[in-house]
């Protein structure tokens, strides 16, 4: 398996540990009361299952951007100087086509 996907597959599953991990507070600290709102529904588990769902996939995409983000890359090549511009202080001509 390539690297790059190695590293991908890993970075999603970091990114739905920390959606679990981030759900599970949420419910427990019942952040407006949402525990109560769930745990009070028959349909509360499709909340759960969307809020993991969601934040998972939101998280590791921020994982996999930034491990991809933090990854090195020298570049060892010439720059070519400082790319300043040289101002030769005359007036360029310009044409202007002037319809009559």
């Amino acid at each position: 398996m390539p690297k790059l996907v190695r590293v991908y597959i890993k970075n999603v599953l970091v990114g739905f540990a920390l959606s679990a991990a981030f759900v599970a507070a949420l419910l427990y600290m019942n952040v407006g009361n949402l525990w109560h709102l769930i745990s009070t529904s028959d349909m509360g588990w499709i909340a759960v299952l969307m809020l993991f769902m969601f934040n998972g996939i939101v998280f590791a995409g921020v994982q996999f951007a930034f491990v991809i983000m933090r990854m090195e890359g020298h570049d060892d090549t010439p720059k070519g100087g400082k790319r300043q511009p040289v101002i030769t202080g005359e007036p360029a001509r310009v044409k202007v086509a002037a319809n009559r």
